[in-house]
């Protein structure tokens, strides 16, 4: 692996797990009113893009790091519409 390939997976790392303290309080708290859902609908459709283009480049951090915020903001959105009552 090339230096410039570790780089793109430890930036997009970061920037797909940023989400992680939101979803780890709104499992806590078991709330989720607060949480726009339009947000998570535009993230999801930038990170498919992010996929599509990934694999057009044939470029692995590209690819792994937005499967990986896809499935971030997929179960933020299942945490919103389970504890929506909440």
């Amino acid at each position: 692996m090339e230096f410039l390939e570790i780089l793109g997976l430890a930036a997009g790392i970061c920037t797909s797990s940023s989400l992680l303290p939101q979803l780890i309080k709104t499992v806590k708290t078991k709330e989720a009113q607060d949480v726009s859902v339009f947000m998570f609908i535009v993230m999801l459709t930038g990170n498919s893009l992010w996929i599509y283009y990934g694999f057009a480049k044939s470029d692995f951090p590209i690819i792994s790091t937005n499967f990986l915020a896809l499935g971030l903001n997929i179960a933020m959105l299942v945490f919103k519409y389970k504890y929506r009552h909440n």
